[in-house]
This record gives structure tokens, sequence and C-alpha cells, in this order.
């Protein structure tokens, strides 16, 4: 088999699961047993170990590593491990097999992820489980200071993050390096579900600024997430319609501004989002301007934005600073 053909067959007869083919194919050119051990395939630089992981080839996988003796902590181009591989496809199976066979549980590829960061970018409990049973810190962090639970709150399934809760309670208390909490994250993507468990088991503080100044709140604004912002706004409320003295009185900081000076009302009106501004405009929040003397209602272009101002300054909530 010529090189370029060895190429191409091997790691798409893995990938397929055909076990049989590929002992063929592999029995008929001497020498390319070599292959199976160690060769690197692709850009990526793959081992045949690596797709069988991947793609949750655990037969193949299994008869790779005893047949061949294959190395089980094989390194692709950006320091994966099998392991990364079927951890972040939730492959449970091979998970298994791998740390039987004595993958190291916390192995890092490139910027430092582990196959638990890994597992949390898909919705599959029962891998995040295996591998924190296993002995994963869920504690420890990436290059860019994220933890798992971090990854967690982006993806959004609430059960993966009152797991991770359960078996490490202070696992929250955690920023990256632009001190963004896990609270923002959840925040951004607008995950209300994981906003909730996160407001109810949590001791975020209401107006926590990442390094460029910006609240849960601004986030959840600027992002046009309605619901998560009124959610925000109501953390401590007990279930009955508020006041705007009662919304001020919530403990988020209406008035909370970032790097620039804007405000969640500035973010509101740049993206032209009517609902929120006028939801703004009720909880009391007050036109300001920003580091370059802008203010929001010279950011509404919509006909809608501009009357919501109007009426507010009508009825006297919305009065310049």
């Amino acid at each position: 088999m010529a090189e370029g053909e060895s190429q191409k067959l091997l790691p798409r007869l893995v990938q397929e699961g055909k076990l049989a083919l590929l002992k063929e194919e592999i029995q008929k050119v001497a020498g390319l047993s070599k292959d199976v051990q160690k060769k690197h395939f692709g850009r990526s630089g793959d081992t045949l170990l690596h797709y069988a992981a991947r793609h949750g080839q655990l037969s193949i996988l299994r008869w790779l590593v005893e047949a061949f003796d294959v190395d089980v902590e094989l390194l692709n181009h950006d320091y994966k491990q099998p392991l990364h591989e079927a951890a972040s496809m939730g492959h449970t199976d091979c998970v298994l097999y791998l740390l039987n066979r004595g993958a190291a549980v916390d192995c890092l590829k490139k910027a430092d992820w582990t196959p638990l960061m890994m597992a949390c970018t898909r919705r599959n409990l029962e891998v995040i489980q295996v591998l924190v049973q296993r002995g994963a810190n869920p504690l420890l962090k990436n290059k860019d200071g994220w933890n798992c639970f971090h990854i967690a709150s982006r993806e959004g399934d609430p059960r993966v993050v009152r797991y991770l809760l359960d078996v490490s309670p202070s696992i929250w208390d955690t920023e990256s390096k632009i001190k963004r909490t896990p609270l923002h994250t959840a925040v951004m993507h607008g995950r209300l579900e994981v906003v909730e468990v996160l407001l109810d088991r949590c001791r975020y503080e209401p107006d926590s600024k990442d390094k460029c100044g910006v609240t849960p709140f601004m986030d959840a604004v600027q992002n046009g997430h309605l619901a998560v912002a009124r959610l925000l706004l109501d953390k401590h409320k007990e279930g009955h319609a508020g006041t705007i003295k009662t919304l001020l009185s919530l403990g988020a900081d209406l008035n909370a501004k970032d790097g620039k000076n804007r405000t969640a009302l500035h973010m509101a009106c740049a993206r032209q989002n009517a609902e929120c501004v006028q939801l703004l405009l009720q909880a009391g929040l007050r036109d300001s301007p920003d580091s370059t003397g802008t203010l929001a209602r010279q950011l509404a272009k919509k006909p809608s934005l501009l009357q919501l101002f109007e009426d507010s300054h009508a009825t006297g909530m919305c009065q310049r600073e």
C-alpha cells in the first residue's frame, strides 16, 4: 500500500468501525504495523488511537492497544491524548477503557485543557461523573483561568452544574484571568436554568465586575437576554411585582458602568432592544454620558426607542444626571 493510500484508508476504516477490514489491510503490507503503533495522520497529527477514541470505536481501540501494545497516552500535535477525544465526544465506554489501561485522568492538552474540561463542553453527565469518580480535579484551570465549572455554565446543562457543586461545593468561587465568573459566562450565553441554579446555590456579588467593568446584569442586557436580566433583578424578591423602589433595593446596581463609562442602558440602545430599554427605564436607570459624552438615548435609532425616552421623561423616571 502506498504511503498516501494508507494515510487515508486506515483512519477511515477506524472511523467507520470496520475492524475486520482494518486487520486485513494491516496484514497485507509488511511493516504496516508500525503505522498502527505511532504514525500520525492528517493536519492534527492524530494517531489511529485518537480516531478510535473520538468516534467511540471501543472494539478497535481495544484491539489497537492490546494487539500492538499502543501507548494509551500518545499525543497529537495539540498534545491531545485519546482520553481527551473520548471525553469530549461523550464515549463513556472508551473513557473507562483508557483509564483502566493507565491513562492519566488529568492529562493536559494545548492551553491546559483536561479531559474533564473537554467533557463539560458536552451535556454528558455520565462521562463527567466517571472522570470525577476516577480522580479528576474539578478545580484545575486552563490557560485562560477557566475551570470546568465555567465551561459547564457556558454549555447550560443544570444537571451538570448541580453535580459539580455537589462534588466540589467551592467550585463556583472562581474567576478567569479577566475576572469573569461562571455567572458572567452563563448570563452572557443566556443560560436561564443555570443562572437560576447559580443564584440559588452560590454567593456571587450582585454586581461583580470583570476586568472591563462589565457586570452580569450588563451582560444580560447587552446580549438581549431579557428573561435572565429580569431574574438577576428579582434575585431577592419574594414572588411579587415590585415598585421601582423595590427594584433598586434588590442589590443590583443599575447604574454600574464599564471601562468606557457605559451603563446597561447604553448597551441596550446600541442594540436597539426596545424591550430591554423599557425594562431599564421602568427600573429607574438614569441616562448619563459615557466617556465620550454620549448619552444612551443618542444611540437609539428606532422611533419606538426614542418614544420610550420621551415617555419616561414625561413621567419623571428618566432624568439626566
